[in-house]
C-alpha cells in the first residue's frame, strides 16, 4: 500500500515522467514562410512537455544515420518539382525505411506538393497536391468537421471547431479508397473562388479531407493540411491536432490532454 502511494506521489510530482518523443523536423525548401513556420511547430511540440524537437534545413544526402535517434519526423519541406532540391536516393531510401520500420511520420501542409512523381511519397501522404490537382480559395475562417471521433487523435474534441484565415486545400489527387483514414474534413464554398478556380467547382461547394492518417509499413502517418502560415499554426484547433497527430505517430496512443477551448 505504501509502495503504491510513492509510486502515486513520483507521477504526482513528474518524477516518473515518459521519456520525451525525440523528433525531427526536416526543413528548409517551401513556396510558404518555412522559417517561420519552422520554429512554430517546434514550440507548438515542445511547449506540451512530451517532445524534444531538432530543426534539420538540409536533408539533402543524409542517411540512416541521420535518423537512428528520432521517433519521429516531421516534415516541412516542398521541392517545386526542382531535381537538385530533391533530398537524393540514398536520403530517400533512409526516410522510407525509417517510417516502414516504426518510427512515426507527420506531414504538415504544403509538404503534401513535394516530390511529383515520387510515387511512395505519394501513397505514404494519401492526398497530394500535384499538377491538375489541388487549389485553394483565398484564406478565409472555415470550420473543421470531425468525421471519426473514435480515433486517438481525434477523441475528445469537439465535432465541429473553427479555424481563423487559413488556407483549405481542396481537390487533391488521392490515393485509392481505404488506403487513408480520415479524421476531419471541412466544407470548400465555391462562392469563394469568384472565377478564379484552377480547378472544377462542381455544385456550391464540396467537403475535403484536413486531417488523415495512412500506414507505410509499420509506422504510422499522420497529415495535417492546416496551418499556411504563423497566426494558423498557433490556433488551438491547429496546435491541438497537430500535438495529438505527433504524439500518436509517434507511438500509437494520445496522452495530451484535449484544452479546455477544443472540448465539447
Amino acid at each position: 500500500m505504501i509502495r503504491a502511494l510513492t509510486l502515486i506521489a513520483c507521477f504526482a510530482a513528474g518524477l516518473l515522467a515518459q521519456p520525451k518523443i525525440q523528433t525531427l523536423l526536416v526543413t528548409g525548401q517551401n513556396g510558404h514562410d518555412w522559417r517561420t513556420v519552422s520554429p512554430l511547430l517546434r514550440k507548438a511540440l515542445e511547449d506540451t512537455g512530451r517532445f524534444e524537437v531538432r530543426i534539420i534545413e538540409e536533408f539533402r544526402g543524409a542517411g540512416p544515420e541521420t535518423l537512428a535517434p528520432y521517433d519521429l519526423i516531421v516534415v516541412n519541406y516542398a521541392d517545386w518539382r526542382k531535381p537538385g532540391l530533391r533530398w537524393g536516393d540514398r536520403a530517400e531510401a533512409a526516410f522510407l525505411d525509417a517510417i516502414r520500420s516504426g518510427k512515426g511520420l507527420v506531414m504538415y501542409h504544403f509538404s503534401l506538393a513535394a516530390f511529383e512523381g515520387w510515387t511512395d511519397y505519394e501513397k505514404l501522404s494519401g492526398g497530394n497536391w500535384r499538377t491538375g490537382h489541388g487549389h485553394h480559395s483565398p484564406p478565409h475562417d472555415f470550420t473543421v468537421k470531425v468525421t471519426d471521433s473514435s480515433h486517438p487523435v481525434t477523441k475528445g474534441l469537439k465535432r465541429e471547431f473553427p479555424q481563423p484565415k487559413d488556407e483549405l486545400y481542396a481537390n487533391l489527387h488521392w490515393q485509392p479508397q481505404g488506403s487513408y483514414h480520415v479524421l476531419a474534413t471541412a466544407w470548400d464554398d465555391h462562392a469563394l473562388y469568384q472565377g478564379k478556380a484552377r480547378q472544377p467547382i462542381p455544385g456550391p461547394g464540396l467537403d475535403h479531407p484536413v486531417l488523415w492518417t495512412t500506414q507505410w509499413g509499420q509506422g504510422r502517418v499522420f497529415v495535417n493540411a492546416l496551418g499556411h502560415d504563423g497566426p494558423a499554426v498557433q490556433t488551438p484547433a491547429f496546435v491541438a491536432t497537430f500535438t495529438r497527430g505527433a504524439e500518436w505517430a509517434a507511438t500509437g496512443a494520445v496522452t495530451l490532454p484535449v484544452p479546455e477551448s477544443m472540448r465539447p
